[in-house]
């Protein structure tokens, strides 16, 4: 049985704030707490990859010490630009 939008935002917010190191449940918590139900199913679809990754090369990727593999560079920069845009604002 296919999952419904609302069941799959849950899940993804629950997935979002156990990462397993802290600062990574605050960043990405936060930004699904904010912004998840406004992304589009695509746009999911490619956070729900972000989720499956480790937080150790979310970590470096983020703080650009390794360069973020093509498929998830566009996921990760929505993350990144909205806490950036928090911080400007």
């Amino acid at each position: 049985m296919a999952e419904d939008r609302e069941t799959r935002l849950k899940r993804l917010r629950i997935r979002s704030w156990r990462r397993g190191i802290q600062e990574m449940d605050i960043l990405f918590g936060t930004f699904a707490d904010e912004k998840l139900s406004s992304l589009t199913n695509a746009e999911l679809d490619a956070h729900e990859m972000l989720m499956d990754e480790q937080d150790q090369d979310l970590l470096v990727w983020l703080t650009g010490q390794e360069d973020t593999p093509n498929e998830l560079k566009d996921a990760l920069s929505l993350v990144k630009d909205h806490f950036l845009s928090k911080k400007t604002a």
